[in-house]
């Protein structure tokens, strides 16, 4: 018989074995029947070997990719996804492996041998790519992913263009550049939270656009289906070429800084399912010819600009499921046509300026297949009328934060798949009722009942029922008791600023998964718990402040852990910081201040990297706050307050140098300290918001609470202590500096000219030291300075003129007898103390009086030459009376004295 030898190739070979003559012998002395039936089964055999083989790839592209391969070294560093590995490792030429279209992410047309997919996302890859790339070469391409990867900020050419069959396309994350100098980070999979993952979607990188202004290349393109620039920093507006092209499916331009107007281009658009623009800069009205994509099932605008009202047209969406238009400025009622669309799924309009009073069995009658709805934040009442359906659709997301609700609507009673519930900021007063307890026992997972004025639980429940909450918000109530303990699924628990009483129990140190702890102003009372410091890693806020807790910090925070923020303030806190905390290397923010709290300045905790506002105000801290031992520590410093206490010697001139975060300015990044309060894999619909850093400091001579601490707040409040010696002029590189503080020392020598070097400070209070010579006419020079306070001290000398300094009043330089002009009003008579400074560039006080006699003595003298000679006749007497001359001696030094006074 014979057999076939299989090779991956572009035909089949037969192969002869030595017994096929006997074969062959055999089959021609059978009957007519059997030569029939053996040769249907030798064609049908033959059919399916041919339709089970894969070709072999051709030369030219086995020699292109490893060209690819060879232009780029293999870096782990390259890649920062966890599941990353070398994909083109296994990429050999030998006998075993010379097909290519085995090769690991390479996939050919079965039919034509042509590679038509190259899947290297995340495969440790760095070089760049330049126009001479063998990339190029591979025209069959119909799906390119190098996303995770680096490609050393290289520009891609515009031999992209080469690949024109193209449909999905991921550069995401890789490191290009071009036009624009900023790298693209997205995610490769793009998917909507309620009705599952749409197709793998093309993630451009703007950078590489040399010609990126109106992105006409795009138009060479035209097989693509799917198209996303999310996180791409990309500007201006929405660019024109993308109305080109009409095969697409899904355009995703989220997260990027896109203005103008939603463009005219997007209606050409009319096969697309998915729409996503949020997260931009979107200006001006939403377009009544959007409602020309009649296919779209997915419409998020939300996280934009957008104003005017809703359209009447978006009735026509028909195929609409998911509409997002939340956060943005969207005003008047909710159009009765959007009650049309009978496919929506969920309704997003929260966070917008809408109006008027809407009938919640609306929306409830008209979207049968309703899962989410999300009314929060807006300016409309909801009427909340018991329904008569029987058959009440299921939610999973309900929001109706700031809907001025005055009772709990009662379609809830029969809620058991809810997964979200956000009924915060409303009216309801009383109990929580105990039939909210079984809505989604095993599947809600968010709770927010805060900003009520609730009472207490109708049950008298202190274990919660809720088996996978994950999040419960229940801050600014009155509940009053020992607080309840949620399961051990809780991510967040939030239970601040009610009347709870009693101690923490122990069994908290059961709760592994919890990332935010607030039971801060509350009258709990009690020695902490011990586990606080090791009982989870994943904790990352804690915040106990404004109780009664008694005791030690906690010795065991253990290493690994995930705390960023630590608040103990307002409490009777004792001992010292535990040291452990230098463990916690995520650490943000420490607060320890108004405790009672005995130790020396805990340098130690320069090691922290990630450390920016350290406060330990008002306990016993004292002795010399020593010299860094490394110029890296407190390098992220931005905040520190040790005032109230007991420190002494001079003030910490080498830690100034150390704390980097202070020297620059960069006041067009702004970002804000928080932690988030939803956990992956939660609907990103669901608002679960931030939990915010939040500080009560003094500045501006005045104690200000910051209920968001961004980047651009910076200060040094070093005051009510017993620091001596002289101001170092270390603290003049801090540019970045907006509040400094020194007030209530025994500080000594001069203001140090240097400090206008401080372009930023906003506030400068050095009262209540000892400090001499005059105010630097430097200062004068600082335009942000809006308060300015050197009173008590012994300064001498004239007080600056001009700008910000003819704003401050008396009362910044009372205590000085020394100084004068200015606001004050009082001569400087002290003949005994040291004469001013005088200044190079102007004249003295001295001087100026002096021109001003001399002037107004030629002017007597020529008047009274022509009066004596036109009144000669008269007395003198009588002219002496009418004019009151006086000897001029005597007018001479009233007028200087006169003049300083006024000066």
């Amino acid at each position: 018989m014979f057999f076939f030898q299989f090779r991956k190739t572009r035909g089949l070979r037969l192969v002869w074995a030595e017994e096929s003559c006997d074969w062959i012998c055999k089959w021609a002395t059978s009957s007519a029947e059997e030569i029939l039936f053996s040769f249907l089964i030798f064609h049908l055999a033959i059919g399916h070997f041919i339709s089970s083989i894969q070709p072999l790839c051709h030369d030219h592209e086995r020699s292109a990719l490893l060209n690819f391969k060879e232009s780029l070294v293999i870096n782990q560093a390259a890649s920062s996804y966890p599941s990353a590995y070398p994909k083109v490792a296994s990429w050999k030429l030998d006998e075993k492996n010379k097909d290519c279209c085995s090769w690991d992410g390479v996939k050919c047309d079965e039919d034509t041998g042509h590679v038509v997919e190259l899947d290297l996302a995340s495969s440790c890859l760095y070089g760049s790519i330049n126009s001479t790339s063998s990339l190029f070469q591979l025209v069959h391409l119909q799906r390119l992913s190098l996303f995770d990867n680096n490609f050393n900020f290289s520009e891609i050419p515009s031999e992209i263009l080469n690949l024109s069959r193209l449909t999905h396309l991921n550069l995401s994350r890789s490191y290009f550049s071009g036009h624009i100098q900023q790298s693209c980070w997205s995610s490769p999979i793009w998917s909507s939270s309620y009705f599952g993952e749409f197709i793998f979607f093309a993630s451009f990188v703007s950078q590489w656009m040399r010609f990126a202004s109106s992105l006409s290349w795009l138009t060479n393109l035209n097989q693509l289906t799917s198209l996303n620039f999310p996180y791409c920093n990309l500007n201006n507006e929405i660019p024109f070429g993308i109305s080109n092209l009409t095969q697409l499916t899904a355009l995703d331009l989220s997260h990027n800084q896109l203005t103008g107007p939603i463009p005219f281009g997007i209606s050409n658009l009319t096969q697309l399912t998915a729409l996503d623009l949020s997260h931009n800069q979107l200006t001006g009205p939403i377009p009544y010819w959007l409602m020309n994509l009649k296919k779209v099932s997915f419409l998020s605008l939300r996280f934009n600009q957008l104003s005017g009202r809703i359209p009447v047209e978006i009735s026509d969406l028909t195929q609409l499921q998911d509409l997002q238009l939340s956060s943005n400025q969207l005003e008047g009622s909710v159009p009765s046509s959007i009650f049309e669309l009978r496919n929506l799924e969920a309704l997003d309009l929260s966070f917008n300026n809408l109006s008027g009073t809407v009938d919640l069995n609306m929306f409830l009658l008209s979207f049968k297949r309703l899962e989410a709805l999300v009314l929060s934040s807006n300016n409309m009442s909801l009427l909340t009328r018991t329904t008569s359906s029987t058959n009440m659709q299921k939610f999973k997301i309900i929001g109706l934060r700031s809907c001025n609700l005055s009772e709990f609507p009662s379609f809830w009673h029969n809620q058991d798949q809810l997964m979200s519930l956000d009924l915060s900021s409303n009216k309801i007063a009383g109990k929580i009722p105990e039939w909210l307890f079984s809505a989604g026992t095993n599947s809600l997972e968010y709770l927010n009942l805060s900003y009520y004025l609730l009472m207490d639980f109708e049950h008298n429940l202190r274990v919660l029922p809720w088996n996978s909450l994950g999040s419960l918000d229940l801050r600014f109530n009155k509940l009053q008791g020992p607080f309840p303990m949620p399961s051990a699924s809780i991510f967040s628990y939030l239970i601040s600023n009610n009347q709870l009483t009693g101690e923490i129990p122990p069994s908290i140190c059961s709760l592994n998964g919890l990332h935010a702890l607030d039971l801060s102003y509350n009258n709990l009372s009690g020695m902490l718990p011990e586990c606080l410091g090791n009982f989870n890693v994943k904790l990352s806020v804690l915040k106990l402040q404004s109780n009664n807790f008694q005791g030690s910090i906690p010795q065991t925070f253990m290493k690994g852990t995930n705390l960023a923020m630590i608040d103990l303030r307002n409490n009777s806190l004792r001992g010292r910081i535990p040291k452990s905390l230098a463990n916690c290397v995520k650490l943000k923010f420490v607060h320890l201040g108004n405790n009672r709290i005995t130790d020396v300045f805990p340098s130690w905790l320069g090691t922290l990297p990630e450390l920016g506002v350290l406060v330990l105000k008002s306990n016993n801290f004292h002795g010399e706050i020593k010299e860094p031992r490394t110029t890296f520590d407190f390098s992220k410093l931005r905040i520190i307050d040790l005032s109230h206490n007991r420190f002494g010697g001079n003030l910490p001139s080498k830690h100034f140098d150390c704390w980097n975060s202070m020297k620059y300015v960069n006041a067009s990044n702004l970002t804000y300290m928080h932690d988030t309060l939803r956990p992956s894999g939660y609907p990103a619909s669901t608002y679960f918001g931030f939990f915010d850093y939040s500080l009560t400091m003094s500045n501006k001579g005045t104690k200000l609470e910051y209920e968001k601490l961004s980047n651009l707040i910076t200060a040094i409040i070093l005051s009510n202590n017993s620091f001596v010696g002289e101001i170092p002029t270390s603290i003049a590189n801090l540019k970045g500096l907006r509040n400094l503080d020194l007030s209530n020392n025994n500080l000594q020598g001069r203001i140090p000219s240097s400090l206008s070097n401080l372009t930023a400070i906003e506030s400068m209070d050095l009262s209540s030291n000892m400090l001499s010579g005059n105010i630097p006419q430097q200062l004068s020079e600082l335009t942000s300075l809006e308060f300015f306070d050197v009173s008590d001290n012994l300064l001498t000398g004239p007080i600056p003129r001009g700008k910000q300094f003819d704003t401050f009043g008396k009362s910044s330089f009372d205590g000085n007898p020394g100084l004068y002009e200015g606001p004050l009003s009082k001569k400087c008579e002290n003949s005994e103390a040291a004469p001013p400074e005088e200044d190079p560039h102007s004249e003295s006080v001295f001087a100026f009086g002096w021109k001003t006699v001399v002037i107004g003595y030629a002017s007597g003298t020529i008047i009274g030459v022509i009066l004596g000679h036109i009144f000669s006749t008269r007395k003198y007497e009588w002219l002496a009376k009418t004019f009151r001359l006086q000897p001029k001696a005597n007018g001479r030094t009233r007028r200087v004295r006169g003049h300083r006074q006024r000066m």
